[in-house]
């Protein structure tokens, strides 16, 4: 039964395996879809979709496999920033309403796919093309007995359909991390061991002495299973970092609420990493940089998170510290090759957009330190890096 979206959803490249869809066979014929399209579509991604990352294709291969459900045409990133910030914001009279033409749905979607062909500017106050306030019947914040609500928020919910980018587009996996996102990706990299007493029981073992003895107990005992990784986080604040504070803000929750380190240690820096790294986002309580690569172990996993851009003489030349009082003779660059030659795993997380990648001092750290960006496929790149053993 449906074998062809199995296919589909495949073809979508929704990750789906044989377990996950005879599941989903199993919950059909226990009637959990209760013979309706919408119930379906719930059921089947709860079953098949294992993260929100695959939202927006299993959307897609929905409506490419069941062909009764209508997909809007595809609006572009252009129109929707033209329909930011609504002008001209009309308000008319019942009266007045009536005398503007009601379309029908059919004749909505044709002149709307011709008008989303033939635009090419912004407008607002208008009676035709798409935009806000005015009196057409594509765009937001008008007044139109019908129409298509393109973006914005609902007014005279009047709308025959609402045409806007899908729902899930947001989870695509170059976009942008969430902290339960940040948790699931971390989780990634623990590694069990067992360490420790002997403070478990081993049932498998015991059952086997068990009946060698002929059926006297005989207990049989071994080391937990923990997670040894240990985990180092060193942060860019301040300056060009000022608008990625929130997202390395949710970075740092993530992995500071995190249960499954060995051991979790955290400080910041400006620009670059001289002689002291600090506690604190103000910079206030510094470490000695040389102590920490004493006291901390080389097997510390070690995540630097930073656009890596500043003024070339603050990565190469002798005090070139930015910030007042910081003053070291070694070169910023010195300091982080310390770093990546003492400990064993080392990646770089970059918040800035992958097409901004073009400076010297960037191009310099990313000959020392694999550099990621800090999206979700980014991320999920670095912890792969990080667990492979040195």
């Amino acid at each position: 039964m449906f074998i062809g979206f199995f296919f589909t959803l495949r073809k979508y490249k929704v990750p789906v395996s044989i377990t996950e869809w005879l599941c989903l066979m199993e919950a059909l014929e226990k009637d959990f879809a209760h013979s309706s399209l919408t119930d379906f579509y719930y059921l089947a991604r709860a079953v098949l979709v294992k993260s929100e990352a695959h939202f927006d294709q299993y959307d897609q291969a929905f409506q490419d496999y069941f062909h009764g459900i209508e997909t809007p045409p595809e609006v572009t990133e252009e129109i929707l920033e033209w329909l930011q910030d609504p002008r001209n914001e009309l308000r008319l009279t019942p009266e007045e309403l009536d005398e503007l033409r009601r379309m029908s749905l059919d004749e909505l979607l044709e002149e709307f796919e011709r008008r989303l062909r033939e635009q090419t500017e912004r407008h607002d106050g208008g009676h035709y093309w798409i935009g806000t306030g005015g009196t057409s019947p594509f765009g937001h914040s008008g007044s139109h007995p019908s129409g298509i609500r393109i973006g914005g928020q609902g007014g005279g919910r009047s709308a025959l359909k609402v045409a806007a980018e899908r729902r899930f587009r947001n989870y695509r996996s170059d976009l942008t991390l969430d902290v339960r996102q940040f948790k699931v990706a971390l989780r990634k990299l623990r590694q069990l061991a067992r360490v420790g007493p002997e403070d478990e029981l081993d049932l498998k073992s015991t059952i086997d002495r068990t009946c060698r003895n002929a059926g006297e107990i005989d207990l049989v005992w071994r080391k937990s299973r923990k997670n040894t990784v240990k985990v180092l986080l060193l942060m860019d604040v301040g300056g060009s970092m000022d608008p990625f504070a929130r997202l390395c803000s949710r970075l740092f929750s993530a992995a500071n609420s995190s249960t499954h380190f060995r051991d979790f240690q955290y400080y910041y820096f400006h620009n670059c990493i001289y002689e002291s790294v600090y506690r604190d986002m103000a910079r206030m309580e510094a470490v000695s940089t040389r102590s920490l690569l004493q006291n901390l172990d080389g097997d510390y996993k070690v995540i630097l998170v930073g656009d890596a851009l500043m003024a070339p003489e603050e990565l190469f030349s002798p005090y070139g510290a930015i910030s007042y009082g910081a003053s070291s003779e070694t070169p910023g660059i010195v300091w982080l090759k310390r770093i990546a030659d003492h400990f064993k795993s080392c990646v770089w997380l970059n918040p800035n957009w992958r097409v901004r990648w073009h400076h010297p001092t960037l191009s310099a750290i990313g000959r020392i330190f694999p550099m990621y960006p800090l999206t979700l496929d980014g991320l999920d790149q670095a912890i792969q890096r990080l667990s492979r053993s040195v």
